[in-house]
């Protein structure tokens, strides 16, 4: 049967190859189902739920990849852009979480359709190869600081905005131990490093008091509480418009570049091109829309996957390895309540760290590049969002190029996309 569905003999595999680069991928990305619902319950979504929405969301994704596409790729709800929903729309721009739902399941809609129409490839290869680093760069500052803010590391001052916590407390403690637990495992290739780093640390908390020991297994919980919650309506109404576009391209960069790089690594390209990258790029736009519904922020495709493939992962099967881990995880909901903001504190920061490695592939001697990259990076932690670093670089990467005579280098997509923030700031500002 798996010889059927998935070619494991074209493809230069065995079934045992392609399990054991499942379970590895899983190991490396399940970090996810703790930090995603530590992320989105500090809006007032019921944590339980989210914990449940994570699990099948990742699980339907992956298995969807695994079935339709047959890449061995991981999908699960994605760093950065869960931050954006829970710190940036519902905190900042206090709009609620039902209409942050309602947002990215009419930007699934909007990045299925320009998938299926072919937008998606266009958009991809418009935008500047120094912006969509600096996009990376900036996700990972802003992953940091919410980091450091959650560890009690970084603490409000009112002489300098921001200023360094009491370290002897134990919270701070704990988040840098575990961030160097996590370091220290991965600098030594230790699979899961991030999720051991997160149990080490949930451990030594119950020891201490911090967290309380609920269990490890037990029935799932309900997903009612955020199943088929969204507000549509009110997400058209509410001035979200904004918000539905930096959905949009933040998900046209991340699970495009995750998906060919990782095809790329699985020897998937031929001739240049890689192949079901048709394929892949609807099952990654249809995991959105499921997962909105599920009650979750946007699902995307894992840059985690290529730590399978390292492992001999090159068809489907071992996405649908993933698939099965993630439902089986279900089942540990005890555990995931008891971790504790302290435990998932070091494993943002140090995956904001991997993000920062971005830097390097932007175009530093050339300042019509370089500075509208920096602006990207610097304005989304400085001012708390995404859509604001979007919006700067965008902008004034078109200004620089205009203003110094390159104007005839900007492509279309970028100048749509600038002109697109230029209105939002215009019209609707917060």
């Amino acid at each position: 049967m798996f010889e059927r569905l998935f070619k494991l003999k074209e493809h230069g595999t065995t079934v045992r190859t392609e399990v054991i680069a499942g379970v590895t991928t899983f190991l490396t990305m399940s970090y996810i189902i703790f930090v995603n619902p530590d992320i989105l319950s500090t809006t007032g979504m019921d944590r339980n739920a989210i914990f449940v929405a994570t699990c099948l969301a990742a699980a339907l994704g992956s298995a969807v990849m695994a079935l339709v596409a047959n890449w061995p790729i991981g999908m699960a709800p994605g760093m950065g852009l869960n931050a954006f929903f829970a710190f940036t729309v519902v905190a900042a721009l206090g709009f609620t979480w039902q209409q942050a739902l309602g947002a990215v399941f009419i930007s699934g809609i909007i990045f299925l359709l320009l998938t299926v129409t072919g937008v998606r490839s266009w958009l991809i290869a418009g935008i500047p190869h120094s912006l969509r680093s600096a996009i990376a760069t900036g996700i990972g500052l802003f992953l940091g600081i919410i980091a450091l803010k959650n560890a009690g590391i970084v603490v409000d001052n009112p002489a300098t905005l921001v200023g360094l916590g009491d370290l002897k407390q134990t919270g701070p403690l704990l988040a840098i131990l575990g961030f160097f637990v996590i370091a220290v495992l991965d600098a030594l290739n230790v699979r899961g490093s991030i999720l051991i780093g997160i149990l080490v640390v949930t451990v030594l908390s119950m020891f201490l008091g911090v967290s309380e020991f609920q269990g490890v297994l037990s029935v799932p919980p309900s997903i009612a509480p955020t199943f088929l919650q969204l507000d549509i309506v009110g997400a058209l109404h509410g001035g979200l418009v904004h918000v539905i576009l930096v959905f949009v391209l933040v998900e046209v960069f991340d699970a495009t570049g995750t998906l060919i790089g990782v095809a790329k690594r699985a020897k998937l390209v031929e001739e240049g091109k890689p192949t079901r990258l048709g394929r892949a790029l609807l099952a990654d736009s249809s995991a959105i829309v499921a997962g909105s519904l599920m009650g979750t922020s946007s699902t995307t495709a894992y840059v985690e996957s290529a730590s399978g493939v390292q492992a001999g992962g090159r068809t489907g099967l071992t996405a649908l390895t993933i698939s099965v881990l993630f439902l089986a995880a279900l089942f540990i909901s005890p555990l995931a309540a008891a971790v504790p903001t302290y435990a998932t504190a070091p494993a943002l920061l140090y995956v904001a760290g991997l993000m920062m490695r971005e830097l390097t592939e932007i175009e530093w001697d050339d300042l019509t590049e370089a500075a509208p990259a920096a602006l990207t990076a610097i304005a989304m932690p400085f001012t708390y969002s995404i859509a604001n670093g979007l919006a700067f670089g965008f902008v004034s990467y078109v200004v620089l190029k205009v203003c110094t005579g390159k104007w005839n280098v900007i492509h279309p997509a970028t100048q749509l996309v600038a002109a697109l923030f230029v209105v939002r700031f215009a019209f609707f500002a917060e």
